[in-house]
Parts: C-alpha cells; structure tokens; sequence
C-alpha cells in the first residue's frame, strides 16, 4: 500500500513539474513581448503587412497583431479535434506502414489548413512569390553552370545583380531546387508552395521511423500524434524551410537506417541527402550532433566512414561546378553582419530566439524535454534523448553564433522536430491533454497574429 502511495505521489509530482515546464515556455514567450516591446529591440526598418496592427509591432516572432479566421480554420479545428480524439490509439494499433502513411496525410492537412486559415493566395501562393524570395531570380536563371560559378559574386549587398534576400542568404541548392522545378513543368507559386509542404510532411515519418529503427518502437508511435500537430506547422507552410526540414530529416533516417542495419550503401545515401541539405541551408552543418546521435545510440562508427565521405562528394560537385560553400559562407556572414544583424541587438535576441522556438515547438515539448535532460549526460542515452539532445547542441550553437537573430521559429525548424520526439517521453494518460496544448497553441499563433517571412 505503501509503495502503490508513492508511485502515485511521484506520479502526480511529474505531472505538476511537467506543468511547470510547459509554463514556462510560454512565460519566455510573454516575456520576449514584453521586452521587445518595452524597448523596441526587434524594430529594423519598420517593415510592416498591410492593415495589420502598428501597436503590437514584431516581438518576438515575424509577425502582426491581425485577428482574423479563414478558410482553413474549420480544416484545422477538425484535423486537431480529430489527432486528439483518435490519434494516440491510432498510432498504437495501425500497423506500422499504415501509420507512418496516416501521419504522413494527416501532418500535410495540417499544414495546409493552418496555412489557409489566412487564405488560399495569401497563406499558400503568395508566400514564394514575393520579390526577397527565390521565385524572383528563377526566370533569370538560363545558363546553371554560369550561375554556379558567379553565384557567391552575387551575395553582396548593394551590387546592381545583387541577389534577393533569400536566394543571397542561402547556398545555391535551394535556388536549383526551384529552377529544376520550374524546367520540369512545374513552375510558378503554386507548384513551389505544394513541393515545399509535400516534402515538409516527411518529417511526421522521418523523426518517429527515425526512433524506430534505433529500438524504440513504442515511442516512435507515441511521438507520431505530436509530430502531426508540431505548433510549427504555421512556418512549415509555406516556407522553403519547410523543405529544408523535410530533406534533413529523410536524410537523418536513412543514415540511421544504414548504421542500425549495418548497410553501407544506406549511410553513403544518408550522408549524400544531408551533404546536399548543407548546400540548401548553410545552417544545417548543425544537423551533424543529430548524425552524431545516430552514432552514440547504434556504436557504429563505421557508418562515418561511408557518408563522410558521400556528403563531402556533394561538395566535391558543387566545387568543381564554381560554388566553394566556405566562399558563400564567408560573404553570406558579411552581409548579415552589414545589414539587417546591425538593426537586432544580441542581447535580446539570444535568448528571444528561444522564445520564438518555443512557440514553434509547443509546451509539450518543454514538458518532454523536462523529461529527457536528465539524460542528456548520459554517454549513451536511450534514442529520444539523444536526438534532442543533438537538436539541442545545434540549437545551442546556432544561438551563441549571433547567427540567428530573430525569425527562428522558421529557421530552425529542420532542429526543431528533433526537439519535438521529446514530447513521446510524457505519461500516456495525460497526452491527449498536451496534443490539444499543442494544437491552441497552433491555432492561437495562426488566428492571431498574421505571420511573415
């Protein structure tokens, strides 16, 4: 009797601690307002959307005090009442290929109806077509080699064939991708914004099969529900970081697939896709402490020695093309550091842009994590904390570089899903009330402010 009483009161004592932490997240957040508010840290050249509201200003995510419902918004309400309802116990009985492909549909509904909440033009095709983004250089693109050895030329600011923000900010695979899109037919917005949320739902199959091939079956499906309602999905659509999420985690689970199963040809092909997901977002050199949890959990070294190998191939590609990454990268750091970086002090935003994460992972995720950080010490830590626990190293890094100032809540999303495995670490009785967290949050964020990038 005894020992049934301190189970529960230790029960209960996780419970409340989970609250707390979930809390907390959302106090960051309030106060990240606050003080960006109070002393107008995040203003940088007074950018603002149409009609929106000029007192709420941009603190701490990209975005406008704009209440407003939509299209999607019965969508959404619908596709979250229903994970909520039928999602955890879905998750536990499908068969396995069954649910991954259920996830799959589910995390793209998802994704869409949080986007069309703010209308068909503007929350899925207008959100690629702007003149910052990559769609604006596509028709100018003719000659792909010409624009590879000239592309790092073109990242300074000021120059009359400057590129735009994005296509500047970025490696050239992410422009490829829209260029190749375009000469296969699929061209325009629309295409560009349906490529980007397709991929993006990978990562609701990639990050829980990801789990799965590192021995935990049980809380692959029990991350699944969460990974369907990520409070990131109103940045995963539609936004190229989406993609960049999606293809870093594909890659991710193929090189865990070739380590677990000690299939060589599945690392070489793991470590190529994240090779190339280097040349689409300098940033995702942070995915190595995820490949390197990969390693820990599986004591298979010799994985390296094959996608090594086949990631610096890619480069080897891109080199012999005309783009040296170190080149980009240095110029791409100049121009951040000349521009817009200038107008985001450091001090606030080192901690704000925790704020902005946090709001893209969700509450449950702060609780899961509570969870798992007594195991972020630990050598060799059982796959969930150690995949969050690599997420975590990169968003550590990414923060302290200075960066990544402002805008996180989309940019670090190919670490944020890593993050958000951590919420399959809470009490089966109380995930229904996380995922319905989960999805407020969402739907609060998206109805209420009229995000941007």
């Amino acid at each position: 009797m005894t020992t049934a009483v301190t189970r529960q009161e230790a029960t209960s004592t996780g419970h409340r601690a989970d609250l707390v932490a979930g809390a907390c997240a959302l106090l960051l957040v309030a106060a990240a307002l606050v003080v960006g508010m109070l002393t107008g840290a995040r203003l940088h050249g007074g950018e603002r959307f149409p009609g929106a509201s000029p007192s709420f200003g941009e603190y701490p995510v990209l975005g406008h005090l704009s209440p407003h419902v939509g299209p999607g918004t019965l969508l959404a309400v619908l596709v979250a009442a229903a994970v909520v309802a039928w999602g955890p116990a879905l998750a536990e009985r499908l068969r396995w290929r069954a649910v991954l492909a259920v996830a799959y549909l589910t995390s793209v509904a998802w994704i869409l109806a949080l986007a069309l909440v703010d209308g068909w033009r503007p929350g899925v095709v207008h959100r690629l077509e702007t003149r910052e983004e990559y769609l604006h250089e596509v028709p100018g693109i003719t000659d792909i080699p010409a624009m590879l050895r000239e592309f790092a030329a073109r990242i300074p600011a000021g120059q009359p064939d400057s590129w735009t923000t994005h296509v500047s900010g970025h490696p050239p695979g992410a422009t490829l991708t829209f260029v190749w899109l375009d000469r296969i037919g699929l061209g325009g917005p629309t295409a560009a914004a349906l490529f980007c949320v397709a991929v993006a739902g990978l990562v609701a199959v990639a990050v829980p099969a990801t789990v799965a091939v590192l021995g935990r079956v049980d809380q692959a499906r029990a991350a699944i529900p969460f990974g369907c309602l990520l409070p990131g999905a109103v940045w995963l659509g539609v936004s190229a970081d989406a993609m960049f999420a999606g293809v870093a985690a594909v890659g991710v689970l193929l090189f865990a697939l070739g380590a677990a199963r000690r299939r060589w040809w599945l690392c070489a092909a793991g470590g190529a896709v994240l090779g190339w997901s280097v040349f689409l977002s300098y940033g995702l050199v942070l995915m190595a402490p995820v490949a390197l949890a990969v390693v820990l959990v599986t004591r298979c070294w010799r994985a390296l020695a094959y996608a090594v190998p086949a990631a610096l191939a890619v480069a080897g590609v891109f080199a012999l093309a005309g783009f040296w990454w170190l080149d980009g990268y240095d110029l791409l750091v100049r121009r951040y550091h000349d521009g817009i970086a200038s107008a985001r002090p450091y001090w606030y935003w080192v901690w704000a842009n925790l704020a902005c994460l946090a709001l893209a992972v969700g509450p449950a995720v702060a609780a899961g994590l509570r969870r798992t950080a007594p195991e972020f010490l630990v050598p060799r830590p059982s796959p969930v904390p150690a995949l969050a626990r690599g997420a975590a190293l990169a968003v550590l890094a990414a923060d302290l570089s200075g960066l990544s100032k402002a805008e996180t809540e989309r940019i670090w999303l190919p670490f944020a899903v890593w993050l958000a495995v951590a919420a399959a670490t809470l009490p089966g009785g109380s995930r229904r009330w996380w995922l319905a967290a989960q999805a407020a949050t969402a739907l609060a964020v998206n109805h209420v402010l009229l995000t941007n990038w």
